[in-house]
């Protein structure tokens, strides 16, 4: 689970400024997009990425690992992920990818590769981080959780000035054990936020095939950050130790 208060967190966004934008040259419209979409292409590859243990996921520890190959790689430029852990502890990896208030629509679409073997892995997941106008962040957060095998969602079941960050069960099957191990999958995810940072999320969808969720919960959080879109990859761990590889590659995102 996203631990929302992280230093290493805050220490990345105040660095954004330096680091990002990816201009309105990148950006690409399609027939069925929106008007004034702006697509953000293989952010596992175009920007750079941190690494940091999950707190939230127990007391155990974790140590990432982090580098760009070219196989396994759909692209050319795949983002390899490492871990290795005790006590069923977890891995965040982030990176910052711009800047958009305005934006409140959003697609996530990514290729993920799980290195044999699986068993070790008790969680995966996807995350999106936006702060708006008023300079709260929404936390648009998802994973695939082995052990309800439902695909999870995170809501704010605090206020944004004293938050509760939890996490919520689909309706939606998904274990990331059961996933075909040494292969490409295709994660889709589409979500919506209103001015006050109620997460609507809508579809998530696993090589293609779509299943709806369609929950709104509040999801704002008051952490004091600057301007920011951030992207989380996690994998956590299960067992009394244990390590996994995942691979990250064709890493898109979409707003309007």
């Amino acid at each position: 689970m996203q631990r929302v208060l992280s230093p290493y967190c805050f220490r990345f966004v105040v660095l954004a400024g330096i680091l990002l934008f990816c201009t309105s040259a990148l950006a690409a419209t399609t027939k069925s997009s929106p008007p004034r979409t702006k697509t953000i292409y293989n952010i596992q590859s175009a920007y750079p990425w941190d690494m940091t243990q999950d707190s939230a996921t127990g007391s155990g520890t974790s140590t990432g690992t982090m580098s760009l190959v070219s196989s396994p790689s759909l692209s050319g430029a795949a983002r390899d992920f490492g871990i290795s852990f005790q006590y069923s502890a977890g891995e965040r990896y982030w990176a910052v990818f711009g800047a958009d208030s305005s934006a409140s629509n959003f697609t996530y679409d990514a290729q993920v590769y799980i290195a044999s073997p699986s068993s070790d892995i008790a969680n995966l997941e996807f995350d999106m981080n936006q702060v708006m106008a008023n300079g709260q962040t929404v936390i648009f957060g998802v994973q695939c959780d082995g052990y309800s095998s439902t695909w999870d969602y995170t809501t704010n079941a605090g206020t944004p000035e004293n938050p509760s960050d939890q996490w919520l069960h689909s309706t939606a099957p998904c274990n990331p054990q059961k996933w075909t191990t040494n292969t490409w999958h295709h994660v889709q995810m589409s979500y919506s936020r209103d001015s006050y940072g109620n997460v609507t999320y809508k579809t998530v969808a696993l090589d293609g095939i779509q299943q709806k969720i369609n929950e709104t919960v509040p999801s704002a959080f008051a952490l004091g950050w600057s301007q920011v879109l951030l992207t989380n990859f996690q994998i956590d761990g299960t067992g009394s130790y244990g390590s996994a590889t995942g691979y990250l590659d064709k890493s898109t995102t979409s707003r309007w």
